[in-house]
């Protein structure tokens, strides 16, 4: 079973760094069957307690997994490349519908809010050992969510939602823990819950969000936590409606112990309600990314949550990056409080290209999904030849591989660069490309 390499010791310490030392030199590669405890004892000649702690401490670590009568083994390596790496680069002369990023012209000048917030800091320097969020920041961003029905919680601020998502796993949860995930859903999520050495359980989305009976079945099977996507679901434009909220926060409720982390996708660039499911769950982070509406580079999410979850955050902030730039943060408040964007005009004008495209798709026989946000999700029946077929159509498109765990293949097209003359172009290209219509289920 394990070959040349021998595991040895007799203490539940040396054991285990016995067989972290196999891990690591590659004698015991990922996947590889460990022997059942009592086995090992007898080999070692050892209690087979001390085995069993052994392995305790190896699954605390993220080095190995148990999966009950299988028995225990090295776990896969976590994730070392990104989703993003699948990307299709766009040679000169096609247009490049695989990035994601907001439409340029709908996002704000920065130049006031950046002078507005260098003013600030010559009056009131930012130095060490100031509060890590700006009080009035903090004050609008609570009333915001407030506004739309989030719980009340203390506010924190992260590098982004991908950031804080890190942070709040990391709070709560152990290497082996499982995470329960949308599947398709963002990509950079399914990176980062490997990474951790956390299990992501596959959960089906619809266009209202995620399904309830996925969910209520990867709960049961011991998920810790669930990443939820409110509005504007990357890819897929799911956003949730107040039916689809009601029914997994009933869930949510038989399954208090579970942590919440809820990113609301398409604050500021959509115009249907928000429907919060934070509340009913002991430990829950709500979040908002200044990226999509405002600039990608701004770097700055609000987080709220129970006071626990906001305070281990914060804490742990505290001994890496400190705090997110001041400067930054009154760069975000000043554009939120002069109203720099103008919500329905964005969400407007993303829903029209997207609206345009999903309903030019349909005359061509080709299912498409985008209830809100900027993109559209196309199930495909053959994704590398759809790309390939797109690419050479003059089109690039994101693989659905970089979204999705279990379910179908499909492509990602972002709108935010299309013009009205585009769409029946596009959707001849993509009706071309996609092959034999398919399913409306995302799963």
């Amino acid at each position: 079973m394990l070959g040349e390499y021998r595991i040895s010791g007799r203490r539940a310490s040396e054991i285990a760094a016995s067989i972290e030392r196999g891990v690591g030199s590659g004698d015991l590669p990922p996947g590889h069957v460990l022997p059942p405890m009592r086995e090992l004892a007898a080999r070692l000649e050892v209690n087979p307690n001390t085995v069993a702690a052994a392995y305790r401490t190896l699954r605390e670590r993220g080095v190995i997994e148990t999966a009950g009568r299988r028995g225990s083994r090295v776990r896969p390596a976590p994730a070392s490349t990104t989703r993003g790496s699948l990307r299709v680069e766009a040679p000169p002369g096609v247009r490049d519908l695989g990035e994601g990023n907001p439409d340029p012209a709908l996002l704000p000048d920065l130049g006031p809010a950046l002078a507005a917030a260098a003013a600030a800091d010559a009056e009131s320097p930012g130095l060490y050992g100031q509060a890590a969020v700006v009080a009035e920041f903090a004050a609008y961003a609570r009333r915001a969510m407030d506004a739309d029905g989030v719980p009340d919680g203390p506010v924190a601020v992260t590098s982004g939602a991908l950031d804080a998502i890190e942070r709040v796993l990391a709070a709560h949860l152990r290497p082996g823990d499982a995470v329960a995930v949308e599947d398709p859903g963002w990509g950079g999520t399914l990176d980062l819950v490997p990474a951790l050495g956390l299990r992501a359980v596959p959960v089906g989305v619809d266009d209202f969000g995620p399904l309830v009976a996925d969910v209520e079945r990867a709960l049961r099977a011991g998920a810790r936590a669930l990443v939820v996507t409110d509005r504007a679901q990357n890819p897929t434009g799911a956003s949730l409606d107040a039916a689809r909220a009601r029914a997994l926060r009933t869930v949510l409720a038989r399954h208090s112990d579970v942590l919440l982390i809820e990113d609301d996708h398409g604050h500021a660039i959509v115009d249907l309600p928000l429907h919060p499911l934070a509340g009913v769950t002991a430990h829950w982070a709500f979040i908002r990314s200044a990226a999509k509406a405002y600039g990608p580079d701004l770097r700055v999410a609000t987080l709220t949550g129970d006071p626990v979850t906001v305070d281990r955050v914060a804490g742990r902030q505290r001994l890496g990056p400190g705090w997110v730039s001041r400067l930054l943060q009154r760069a975000v408040l000043h554009l939120w409080t002069s109203e720099a964007v103008d919500t329905r005009a964005v969400a407007r004008s993303y829903g029209d290209r997207r609206d345009a495209l999903v309903h030019a798709l349909a005359e061509r026989g080709v299912a498409a999904h985008g209830r809100t946000g900027m993109n559209v999700w196309v199930p495909v029946s053959d994704e590398t030849g759809a790309v390939a077929r797109l690419l050479h159509a003059g089109w690039a498109a994101a693989p659905g591989a970089r979204f999705r765990l279990d379910a179908p293949p499909a492509v990602r097209l972002t709108v935010s660069p299309l013009g009205a003359a585009d769409i029946g172009p596009l959707a001849d290209a993509v009706a071309a490309a996609a092959g034999p219509a398919r399913p409306v289920s995302f799963g």
